[in-house]
């Protein structure tokens, strides 16, 4: 789904983040926008954006988009395609007073930093037009996973997804696509009825032990402690777990490991399975945002 559209050129500033920011860049150019880069050097070379040295003039920028998430170790913005360390506090003191920042996942200290200078921080990360859009990328990083990992085909295996959200549904419609056994677990009744709808098989998130026996694959999408040490002595030997949940993830790792389960860690996956199409989300959703502001 596209986004709303701006009918006016703006100067948008893009400073820090990976490759989704430096794509992200790039479409803003290419939808005709001014388009100036910061802190993102190390990264490849944007046609029609303009790369700067240092944040002079951003305090004129209709809107400046930060990275997803904002913040990196230690109060500095998070920038692994940049040479330099960039504390946020003098990233922040960059701008003016009143001008509109869009951010992901926005920490409390970025937040306080943010309200101290009189900024309007809004989180991209947040919105649900962004999160339904990031659930295809990530199922289907979870499918590449899969097919690389596994020794059998996904036709006719049994797969097990835990968590029936946004990434729950895209990731077992996908896995049925090609043909595997699907199963749901949730802890809503409510999801639960609408899995068997869609004709998968269901199982109780916390009543697990003692099920898990007959799974080719396991996929988790909650973020918290669903596969601990007695759920991953059930898996049969060979069985894959991925787990797609944002910290502090749903598996007990260490456990994993000496169990001898293999489980996959898979996270940023829209990042790094599809940044073209994660720039684009954030995109619509910054323009979305924008004209709900009416900038």
């Amino acid at each position: 789904m596209e986004g709303a559209s701006m009918k006016h050129e703006m100067n948008i500033w893009v400073v820090g983040g990976d490759m989704r920011q430096a794509k992200l860049a790039e479409l803003l150019s290419d939808d005709g926008h001014t388009v100036h880069t910061y802190a993102l050097e190390r990264g490849p070379e944007l046609y029609g954006v303009l790369s700067e040295e240092t944040l002079e003039g951003a305090a004129l920028a209709d809107c400046v988009v930060l990275p997803l998430p904002v913040e990196g170790e230690g109060s500095l913005l998070n920038a692994p395609l940049s040479a330099g360390r960039h504390p946020l506090a003098e990233i922040f003191n960059a701008f003016r007073p009143g001008q509109v920042l869009c951010a992901g996942r926005i920490s409390q200290s970025s937040a306080t930093l943010a309200a101290e200078r009189g900024l309007m921080l809004r989180d991209y990360f947040q919105r649900e037009e962004l999160a339904v859009a990031n659930a295809v990328p990530t199922a289907e990083g979870a499918l590449q996973i899969a097919l690389e990992e596994l020794p059998v085909t996904l036709h006719g295996a049994r797969v097990l997804v835990i968590g029936y959200g946004r990434v729950g549904k895209v990731t077992a419609q996908r896995f049925a696509a090609l043909g595997a056994k699907v199963s749901v677990a949730a802890r809503k009744f409510a999801d639960l009825a609408w899995a068997e709808a869609m004709g998968y098989g269901v199982e109780q998130t916390g009543a697990l032990v003692g099920w898990l026996c007959g799974y080719d694959l396991v996929v988790n999408t909650v973020p918290a402690r669903v596969l601990s040490e007695k759920e991953l002595r059930d898996l049969k030997p060979g069985c894959l777990v991925i787990d797609l949940a944002s910290k502090p993830g749903g598996v007990d790792f260490e456990a994993a490991t000496r169990l001898g389960v293999r489980a996959i860690w898979a996270l940023s996956l829209p990042g790094k399975v599809a940044p073209v199409s994660a720039g684009r989300a954030i995109k619509n959703t910054i323009y979305n945002m924008l004209s709900e502001l009416g900038v």
